[in-house]
């Protein structure tokens, strides 16, 4: 489906038109015409699916076609979980409203007295469209300024990631403040019980989209090295250093900030461009290096998951899960950084020994047994995958053991002892 075939207005087709889009996404071609059209929505659709135009575009067309709104209300509040979500979501508002006249502001925390001013002063002159994180969005209410009496729509993007976060009260607050009158969207990555219980209470006979989650891009290639904890930054090592014109953009996932700034020293000791992200670094610093790794100005750029949802870089070479992530759908999310937009990536995990449980439900949600791939001998070996499961009930006993070729063939004797003391 073209996005001509919506009928948009004419400002929003022409800053389309400007941006290279034609082609809508299945959820932006569901979800459009049911936003038109007045419904409530929950929507459930992983990253990189476009969902971020399923809700700008039917929010910014209903806008331009309908009563102008007085000049100092708000008509639209976006909630977004972090800042780097509430920025990506304000850039691309920013793109697609080029042509039409509305205003926009992104609301979020810093520890910059000039931003709070500059989104004060924003708000009390009527901004259209607000696009804020929880938090700092309760704090403009509390000021007493941000009027929502004449508020049409409320969207609440990766609301999953929201409740994970510990933002159900803040959610709730927000909600009791604005009219029941309006049009509210709720976009998601996963469907669990606490998410229709949200829906439940803040929407008014949703119509539901769903797209399965539990998939990977077709483009993408992921391979997994079995390694004791001692040998991953060798891998990463050998993986990254000398194929940074092959891999000139790389997500490294680790499971804590401790590890991301380690890592990130360490990667430039090897003589590679990384830099470390990590939520204790100040948001104009945060800013700085997101912007750097788009415009490729470095090449690894080394996190925790609070990039692993949200961020649209479309070109990202790959992605490498130093540690396995605790939540299966989030290992969905981290690889959904690359092949996006039907290109072809890579995705590569590090398997600890005891991560393989963790990583025998990954190949469970995407319903894929992905290669083990064999270390060189100059390793000195590597553990077993082990994918034994206990229980009956639909369950069974098994266990398997790799070296990179399926029921353990190959040089298997050799990967199962420790390593030798080797160089980083």
């Amino acid at each position: 489906m073209k996005f001509t075939d919506f009928d948009l207005n004419p400002n929003i087709e022409d800053a389309i038109l400007a941006m290279g889009f034609e082609d809508a996404t299945p959820i932006q071609e569901a979800a459009i015409p049911l936003a038109i059209e007045g419904k409530d929505l929950i929507a459930c659709a992983q990253t990189g699916t476009g969902k971020t135009a399923a809700y700008l575009l039917p929010v910014m067309h209903k806008l331009l076609e309908g009563d102008a709104p007085k000049s100092n209300s708000v008509s639209c509040i976006i909630i977004a979980p972090t800042r780097e979500l509430a920025i990506q979501i304000d850039q691309q508002l920013e793109g697609m409203s080029y042509f039409a006249p509305l205003s926009t502001v992104a609301i979020y925390g810093g520890n910059d007295a000039g931003n709070w001013e500059k989104q004060r002063s924003a708000i009390k002159n009527g901004a259209d469209i607000i696009v804020a994180t929880p938090g700092r969005l309760i704090q403009h209410f509390n000021q007493g300024y941000l009027k929502t009496d004449d508020l049409q729509f409320l969207v609440l993007d990766e609301a999953d990631r929201m409740l994970d976060m510990g933002f159900q009260e803040d959610i709730n607050q927000i909600v009791g403040k604005l009219p029941e009158s309006r049009q509210t969207l709720m976009f998601s990555a996963t469907m669990p019980p606490k998410i229709r219980s949200l829906a439940k209470n803040i929407l008014k006979d949703p119509e539901e989209i769903t797209f399965k989650v539990s998939t990977t891009a077709e483009g993408v290639l992921q391979g997994a090295f079995m390694a004791y904890d001692e040998q991953k930054a060798s891998i990463l090592k050998g993986i990254l250093v000398g194929n940074e014109e092959k891999l000139p953009t790389v997500f490294v996932f680790c499971s804590t900030k401790s590890k991301v700034k380690e890592l990130g020293h360490e990667m430039k000791r090897w003589g590679l461009k990384a830099e470390p992200f990590q939520s204790d670094l100040e948001q104009k610093e945060r800013e700085q290096i997101m912007q750097s790794f788009k415009n490729k100005q470095f090449q690894v750029l080394v996190a925790t998951d609070i990039v692993s949802r949200g961020i649209d870089i479309d070109d990202v070479s790959m992605v490498i899960n130093y540690d396995v992530p605790n939540d299966p759908e989030d290992y969905v999310h981290r690889v959904g950084r690359t092949a996006r937009a039907e290109r072809k990536g890579f995705a590569v995990t590090l398997i600890n020994p005891k991560d393989c449980g963790k990583f025998r439900r990954i190949e469970e949600l995407i319903e894929k047994e992905v290669m083990k791939v064999p270390l060189p001998e100059s390793f000195g070996g590597q553990p077993s995958y082990s994918t034994e499961r206990r229980g009956n009930g639909g369950r069974f006993n098994k266990k398997r053991n790799y070296s990179g070729n399926k029921g353990g063939g190959g040089r298997k004797g050799n990967y199962n002892r420790r390593p030798k003391n080797q160089n980083a």
